[in-house]
């Protein structure tokens, strides 16, 4: 009897990526895996994101599938929203991408076999583990800013892995339950950070592949100054928050 394939949903929250979507469903197309299902999440997008994705789920009907949400309330809301919407749908693993190209397609595999080989709860694509890399386009003042994030992270929560902020991920449909997805607060790219500390003190399994990183080539960054105050502040409400709990 041959074992059926596990249904794979790539979550992609999109806003103001009509340039990058379509590439990016290209890429996991040509990948052939079967069981992977795309499902983006658009936040209301003005230039029209939103009617590109439904073009795509019109043009591959059973494999992309879109969500739409009425406002723009953060990558975090994006994220539960998409997420439980490929638990219910019926995922055995959800993997986080980002729409800007900057992950890359080609790993995919790689980190759903890393997760299904043993007892693994999440897999990272990670730029900081041997062989991983960012691009040399990368602006050295990110790369600098990158590396203090990770650094910062790990001294207050220890979290264990060397790319703690990474939002490429590959994760058990029965991790992100366990971690009990629908009360994660984070809005911003701190939400990254949170699901991590989530797993480790449940003591499940947090494992790292390499990817090389690429700089965005269309479209404009999302990294506003208050997604920074709040990804800064966000590492000491979960280690003091976890205290009281204690």
């Amino acid at each position: 009897m041959v074992e059926a394939s596990p249904k794979v949903v790539v979550v992609v929250p999109t806003y103001n990526e009509r340039e990058n979507l379509p590439v990016l469903a290209g890429l996991l197309a040509d990948l052939a895996m079967p069981g992977l299902h795309l499902l983006v999440v658009d936040d209301n997008s003005p230039d029209g994101t939103g009617e590109v994705a439904d073009k795509l789920a019109a043009d591959s009907p059973g494999t992309v599938s879109v969500l739409h949400r009425t406002e723009k309330d953060g990558l975090g809301r994006a994220y539960v929203a998409g997420m439980t919407r490929a638990l219910e749908d019926g995922a055995d693993v959800v993997v986080q991408m980002d729409a800007d190209l900057s992950h890359p397609a080609s790993v995919l595999p790689v980190m759903v076999e890393t997760l299904l080989a043993d007892d693994t709860a999440v897999v990272l694509g990670s730029r900081y583990v041997p062989g991983g890399s960012t691009a040399e386009e990368w602006p050295w003042h990110r790369k600098a800013l990158s590396a203090w994030a990770n650094f910062y992270v790990n001294t207050i929560l220890s979290l264990g892995v060397r790319d703690a902020t990474a939002g490429f991920k590959a994760w058990r449909a029965q991790t992100l339950r366990a971690i009990d997805l629908p009360s994660v607060t984070s809005n911003g790219y701190s939400f990254q950070v949170e699901l991590n500390y989530r797993v480790v003190t449940r003591g499940l399994t947090i494992r790292e592949v390499p990817i090389r990183f690429e700089e965005r080539i269309k479209g404009a960054s999302k990294m506003s100054l208050g997604v920074q105050v709040e990804s800064a502040m966000a590492p000491w409400k979960l280690r003091l928050g976890h205290r009281r709990q204690a």
